[in-house]
């Protein structure tokens, strides 16, 4: 989809540049140059939402991955025993996603790579991380509530439109625990 992006972008400047200035843009490069902007404007650490198996599984490993990361980073430093507990459920819930995510690619006999962060993906960890005490959980709260929104996109996708059954189910079954945690950080928002 990126390269989509950067291809439709370089046509759309390519036709910028032109003299001919009454000439509408291809139907295709428009239909593109639409997607682009969500893109742009999507929040750090949003990831595309890919429908096969391989794009699946590592944008669900990462946001595993950071999910538990970031957690434990507010672990040792946050003082809000609630931000706390639901740091603990996110440490907790996103190992029993992994393993599922994991379970579902060995029926498909899928191997599984480490998981890597994105680039979005490790600055928010690494600004948890050099987070003071005092600034840490609304810091962490914000960066949870963009990563839960675009998990929950990753999910649901993948649930409707995926190419592999076992997958297409761990995602269906992951959808309402992700939703249950961004109720959970609703409710954490509105006591601050």
């Amino acid at each position: 989809m990126k390269n989509a992006s950067v291809l439709s972008l370089a046509v759309f400047l390519a036709a910028c540049g032109s003299n001919n200035d009454s000439a509408p843009p291809p139907a295709e490069t428009a239909t593109v140059d639409q997607a682009a902007p969500a893109e742009m404007t999507a929040p750090a650490g949003t990831p595309a939402t890919p429908v096969d198996a391989a794009g699946y599984i590592a944008k669900a490993g990462a946001g595993d991955m950071w999910e538990i990361e970031s957690s434990k980073a507010l672990l040792a430093k946050s003082t809000n025993a609630d931000v706390k507990a639901f740091a603990q459920m996110m440490i907790d819930n996103h190992a029993k996603s992994t393993a599922k995510v994991k379970a579902a690619a060995a029926e498909a006999k899928i191997d599984v790579a480490p998981p890597k962060l994105d680039a979005d993906q490790q600055k928010m960890l690494d600004d948890i991380k050099a987070a003071d005490a005092a600034s840490i959980d609304a810091l962490y709260l914000a960066n949870q509530t963009a990563a839960h929104d675009a998990a929950l996109a990753l999910h649901k996708a993948y649930a409707a439109s995926g190419d592999t059954p076992s997958l297409k189910k761990a995602a269906s079954e992951i959808v309402p625990v992700v939703e249950a945690h961004r109720a959970e950080l609703g409710k954490l928002a509105a006591k601050r």
